[in-house]
């Protein structure tokens, strides 16, 4: 995944001398600004994520300051702080969950690309794997998320974007009669922690090519042993 760019709109003239900036001339043609006091808000968290993904990509999230944040971001220390009272470790936050949405979304576009129930499972699961390839998802999903969040918080995060769809998934496959008969939510937590493990081993291969053709391998296998008869 590309980051997602760190610019952002101008604001109004009187934010403008809040950040310590002077307004535009008179007669030079301005920028879009956002036009109200929650557009303002939105553009400034959206340019403090877009910034902090970035440096937490390059970086990783202990080898980024707060002031190299709000520098790329374009605004204050007290912006950021408004925004993220938790600080540098809230925004985090707020940038993996940015990243766990955004993989999800291309799990279940992936999997909409068949009509067979069972293969939705497969194709959603090696486009997870694949996106756990991405230098980007390694680092801040994969390898800071846990370490700086915790495992009970980064789990819930993985849960709250993720976890939902494996379980409808699962249950369409069995109703369709694509997988053995059982409790949906039982097979989907199941499911999600092996997947959850491959993406681990992945990003912490040193081969992380090798790593993700024996994961990719090994969840298909364990699929198949869930499988219901061919139609």
């Amino acid at each position: 995944m590309e980051g997602v760019a760190a610019r952002v709109p101008d604001p109004e003239p009187d934010a403008s001398a809040a950040h310590g900036r002077d307004p535009e001339p008179d007669g030079e043609e301005a920028q879009p600004r956002p036009r109200t006091k929650a557009a303002q808000r939105e553009a400034t968290t959206a340019a403090l994520i877009a910034a902090a993904r970035e440096l937490f990509a390059e970086h990783g999230y202990a080898g980024v300051g707060t002031e190299e944040i709000v520098k790329r971001a374009g605004v204050t220390r007290g912006a950021l702080y408004h925004h993220f009272r938790g600080g540098k470790e809230e925004l985090f936050r707020a940038v993996l969950v940015q990243i766990s949405a955004e993989t999800m979304q291309r799990v279940v576009q992936a999997a909409g690309a068949t009509d067979d129930p069972f293969e939705e499972l497969v194709l959603g699961s090696e486009t997870f794997l694949d996106a756990c390839m991405n230098p980007e998802v390694q680092r801040i999903m994969l390898t800071d998320g846990p370490s700086v969040l915790g495992w009970d918080v980064w789990r819930a995060i993985d849960t709250d974007h993720g976890l939902g769809l494996l379980e409808a998934a699962v249950q369409h496959a069995m109703d369709a009669g694509r997988l053995l008969p059982g409790s949906p939510s039982a097979v989907a937590h199941v499911l999600s922690g092996a997947l959850d493990e491959a993406a681990m081993m992945v990003a912490r291969a040193d081969d992380p090519e090798v790593a993700r053709a024996e994961m990719g391998q090994t969840v298909r296998r364990l699929l198949e042993g869930l499988r219901g008869p061919t139609p």
